[in-house]
């Protein structure tokens, strides 16, 4: 797979569920902080209880998340993880482990925690999939 061009990057971008409100400027400084990666299948992109320093949007492909060795949930294009060890400072709350090729765009803590705050729509898409997430006490 190559690189995205700029506006195929922009595309894939506007396909996932989070970002689908954010203007076309938004979108750009989104698309210019977003390191995309190929990556094959087997590839982990989290370690459950290590610490957690990147956002990821599983771009195209698809991933298993495995807690405590039991698969708990299957992710697909479009879908992404990592907010919550940004968002709390935990660790990692699960393995995710990629189930074929996928393409994948990572933000740096940093950078995401940048765009939250330049872009407040998307603080309350975050923090909403957050709580559906948290793994109960």
């Amino acid at each position: 797979m190559a690189m995205l061009r700029k506006n195929a990057k922009l595309e894939l971008l506007k396909r996932v569920p989070l970002f689908a409100d954010l203007s076309k400027r938004e979108l750009e400084s989104l698309a210019a902080i977003a390191d995309e990666l190929d990556l094959p299948e087997g590839r982990e992109l989290t370690t459950e209880g290590a610490r957690g320093s990147e956002f990821i949007v599983l771009a195209e492909g698809s991933a298993e998340v495995r807690r405590r060795g039991r698969t708990i949930n299957m992710l697909r294009s479009g879908d992404f993880l990592g907010e919550i060890s940004l968002v709390t400072g935990a660790p990692r709350t699960a393995t995710v482990k990629t189930t074929s090729p996928s393409r994948v765009l990572v933000l740096t803590s940093g950078a995401f925690r940048k765009l939250l705050r330049d872009t407040p729509s998307l603080q309350f898409k975050v923090l909403e999939t957050l709580a559906k997430r948290l793994p109960p006490e």
